[in-house]
């Protein structure tokens, strides 16, 4: 019943554009001092692409900005330390990748991050808005179903908001759908590629196991498995490290395997396509994930939703009220504040 949806929000098509490379690549990070922000800027500054890396936090940034200066790649690094240099990290970015806010704890959800996280998304959105509208940015910091909206409803009060522009990094599920699947078939996982769509948070997470390319054949039994296993993968990386960490490594390799997208689509490469968290309709909600091709003004096309089989129906249908709710608290709290999103969802 829903692979027949497409969605109503118009993504201008860039029916032809140069082929030509851009000499100039500024990325900011945003949170950079952080768990995942760290390790995001090491795997960022060995980029070849990246001509200046712009590092930003509260706090700390100075110290990793030192150390990751030293290493002998091109990208020249900045450090801005502190909120009233944010502006200033901002300017002139070409991709903006936002890593800021806490992270999980033992006993918490995505959801349980929201009251603190979204402030810290809001006051970033605005940021952005007034400084560098025209960047693409990738938000990671959690829960994106929620964090997502605050995000572009913010911009949007700015008059500044481009929803081709602004996507929730949602590629860390794809990362683990194609080690799970690798594991269980024998098959080097670097050579798969399988949809992640709706959301990036427990039950709103639906792998498209049946459409893993390469094809492979999964028994229904296992693919139950393997899909409950990327569910749950950030809850058991946040259970093993004990309280001292969330899954902040392997969100790294991924948004970093994100923004080198965003790059190459800048550059003017043809045919990069990714799953992530935009603005769409899609089964009545108003954001969604989904697949996408990208282009030099971030979503070229959003894709409907692909095939899925009986089982993946059956996820996508239980999700839907979830994700709902989760994208109705990002708005909420973006329009109207913090107590009156945490009254909506009582």
């Amino acid at each position: 019943m829903f692979r027949q949806l497409t969605s109503k929000f118009t993504y201008p098509l860039i029916r032809a554009f140069s082929t030509s490379t851009r000499s100039n690549m500024k990325v900011t990070v945003l949170g950079a001092a952080g768990g995942i922000g760290q390790p995001l800027s090491l795997l960022l500054k060995q980029c070849p692409l990246i001509n200046e890396l712009a590092l930003y936090d509260i706090a700390n940034t100075a110290g990793v900005t030192a150390d990751i200066s030293h290493i002998n790649t091109p990208a020249v690094v900045y450090g801005f330390d502190g909120k009233e240099r944010l502006n200033e990290a901002l300017h002139n970015s070409d991709i903006v990748m936002i890593s800021a806010g806490l992270p999980r704890k033992p006993g918490m959800t995505r959801d349980d991050l929201f009251t603190s996280n979204a402030g810290i998304v809001q006051e970033m959105g605005t940021a952005i808005a007034n400084v560098c509208p025209q960047a693409l940015v990738g938000l990671i910091t959690n829960p994106v179903n929620s964090c997502l909206p605050v995000l572009c409803e913010t911009m949007m009060k700015e008059q500044k908001f481009d929803p081709r522009r602004v996507i929730g990094v949602t590629t860390l599920d794809e990362v683990r759908a194609a080690t799970f699947v690798g594991m269980a078939t024998n098959i080097d996982p670097s050579t798969l590629h399988i949809p992640v769509i709706c959301g990036h948070s427990g039950i709103t997470i639906v792998p498209l196991l049946s459409q893993c390319n390469p094809s492979v054949n999964i028994p229904e039994k296992v693919a139950h498995q393997i899909t409950e296993s990327i569910r749950d993968a950030g809850t058991r990386v946040v259970e093993a490290k004990a309280g001292k960490g969330s899954a902040t490594i392997a969100m790294a390799w991924a948004g970093a395997n994100f923004a080198l997208k965003l790059i190459q689509a800048l550059r003017g490469e043809s045919n990069i396509v990714a799953c992530g968290f935009i603005l769409s309709d899609i089964c009545d909600t108003k954001y969604f994930s989904l697949p996408m091709m990208l282009g030099r003004t971030g979503v070229r096309v959003a894709y409907g939703l692909p095939k899925m089989n009986k089982y993946e129906e059956e996820l996508l249908r239980m999700a839907v009220p979830e994700l709902k709710e989760n994208v109705e608290k990002g708005i909420e709290f973006a329009r109207n504040g913090k107590a009156a999103a945490e009254k909506s969802q009582s």
